[in-house]
This record gives C-alpha cells, sequence and structure tokens, in this order.
C-alpha cells in the first residue's frame, strides 16, 4: 500500500490549522510523516515541507510570531477585498481559465508589495532547511505568472526548496512572484487549492483543505476522481474551526486559534484516519 497526502493552500490560518491536525493525529497514532507522497499547495507548501522531513510540528507551531503576514511591509494590512479583486479573473465564467491566471498573474507582477528576497526570507525562517530537499517525495506547486500554467518542483527540480516554497506561498497582491529560471511564479493554489490529482497512484489519499469551509466541493471532487482509489479522506474545518478561521486567512492574530482548532478537531477525524491509513 502506498500513501499519500495533500496539504491546500489557506494563508497564516491554513498552515496553524493544518500543522494542529498533523499534531493531533500523530498523538492519535496516525502519523502522516509516513507518507509516500506529500503534496503541497501554498500554506500546504509550509506544512508538507515539515512533513516530509518528519520534523517536529511542535517547532513551527510555537513560533507565531514568525508566521507570515506579521511584517506590516510585506502586506499583512492587505484585506481580504483587495486580494478578491486581484482575484477576480479566476471567477469569470467569460474567461478561458488559463487566461484568466494569466490576467491574475500580471496583476501579481505589478502590485507594489515589496521585494521577493524578503518574501523568500521569511518563508525560509518557517522551513525546516532552507536548500536542501527531504529524501521523503515532496511536490510543491506553483503557477507561471506569464503563462498561466501549473509548475510542480521536486528535488529533481534544481530549485532551493526556500525559493520553490515561497513561489507556492506567493498570493498575488498581497507577496511578490518568486523568480526562478527567468520566469516569475505566484501562489500554486491560484489553479487549485489543493491540486489532490498530483496524488495519482496512491492507493490511500488523505487531503487537508483548510478552505474547505468556503469553497465549492465540485472541484476537488474531480481531482479525487482521478486518482484511482476509493481509500480517500478529506478533511476541512468542522464547525467550531470554521467559525474562527471564518474569512480571516492572512490575519497573524488567527495563528493560535486556528492551531488550536485544529488540534480539537484531530480527535473527531482520527478513526476515518487510522481506518485508510498504513500502519507505521
Amino acid at each position: 500500500m502506498t500513501s499519500g497526502v495533500v496539504f491546500g493552500g489557506g494563508g497564516i490560518a491554513g498552515v496553524a490549522w493544518e500543522a494542529g491536525i498533523v499534531i493531533g493525529l500523530q498523538r492519535a497514532g496516525v502519523d502522516l510523516s509516513s507518507a509516500d507522497l506529500i503534496v503541497g499547495t501554498s500554506a500546504g507548501s509550509i506544512v508538507g515541507s515539515h512533513v516530509a522531513f518528519g520534523a517536529d510540528l511542535q517547532e513551527l507551531a510555537a513560533r507565531p510570531s514568525a508566521s507570515p503576514g506579521t511584517d506590516p511591509a510585506a502586506g499583512a494590512a492587505v484585506g481580504l477585498d483587495v486580494i478578491l479583486e486581484t482575484l477576480a479573473p479566476l471567477y469569470d465564467s467569460t474567461l478561458d481559465p488559463a487566461e484568466a491566471r494569466r490576467r491574475v498573474g500580471a496583476a501579481a507582477r505589478a502590485a507594489a508589495v515589496g521585494g521577493e528576497e524578503g518574501h523568500i526570507a521569511r518563508i525560509a525562517a518557517l522551513l525546516p532547511a532552507r536548500e536542501g530537499w527531504p529524501q521523503r517525495r515532496l511536490l510543491v506547486t506553483a503557477v507561471d505568472t506569464e503563462s498561466g500554467e501549473l509548475t510542480v518542483w521536486d528535488s529533481g527540480s534544481g530549485v532551493p526548496l526556500d525559493r520553490a516554497v515561497a513561489s507556492s506561498c506567493a498570493v498575488p497582491g498581497v507577496y511578490p512572484p518568486v523568480t526562478i529560471g527567468g520566469r516569475r511564479y505566484m501562489d500554486g493554489g491560484i489553479g487549485s487549492g489543493t491540486n489532490a490529482d498530483l496524488a495519482s497512484g496512491a492507493s490511500a489519499v488523505i487531503v487537508l483543505d483548510a478552505v474547505g469551509h468556503l469553497t465549492p466541493r465540485e472541484p476537488l471532487q474531480a481531482e479525487l476522481a482521478t486518482l484511482g482509489t476509493d481509500s480517500t479522506l478529506v478533511i476541512i474545518p468542522d464547525g467550531p474551526a470554521a467559525a474562527t478561521i471564518s474569512t480571516n486567512l492572512l490575519d497573524a492574530a488567527i495563528w493560535s486559534p486556528a492551531l488550536e482548532a485544529g488540534l480539537a478537531q484531530a480527535a473527531s477525524c482520527a478513526d476515518q484516519a487510522r481506518a485508510i491509513w498504513p500502519a507505521s
């Protein structure tokens, strides 16, 4: 049996909630760091990096002061309305999806949100390693701002881990696109909040979708349908977690409440996770 775990996007709240779920499941005997394949998108690329290295997520959980967005110069003051305006082309049904992503990419390149090196340094402070990749298979997603195409970084891409993850976390209008190989890349969640179809080949898949309480289920269900396995578990914020997170995805003050919400929720989904996850 092969196993895959997918960590979706969700800003600061997503990092904290997903970390809480992982820690809580581990306490309940479900160790996601044993996964054969780990897919990380945006916030999920930070958590996924820790899981892939088998790093202690308690250390990340204890560092709210280092969480993305706590630096006002890094876009912490950007409101949800500004983000939604930047992402508006994605919701225009008259646009081809690739064209919509290209328009978002153009807006991302034009946004005055500070330099990319500062963004990369802030992300690097949250990772268990800066350049080297884990031995366990880790896929990190980003979107090319010019072509609108999905790019998947892994240990064979020749890209330092911090730049790969920073590109995946480059929310348009909040953080600057990251330059890799002469091209600029933005948040991996622009095309899909989870990119769960990248877990193809795994016979058991657990998906943590930190914005599942805010987004329609159909796109994720379509991704899961391509996996070729019925052994899947999707974990989205439950009632209390959804009420805690709400739409405050980039609010640094949400770190501790979202973490605690994830820890509390883990107990309620541990049995379902244990039923499909290979024993360590």
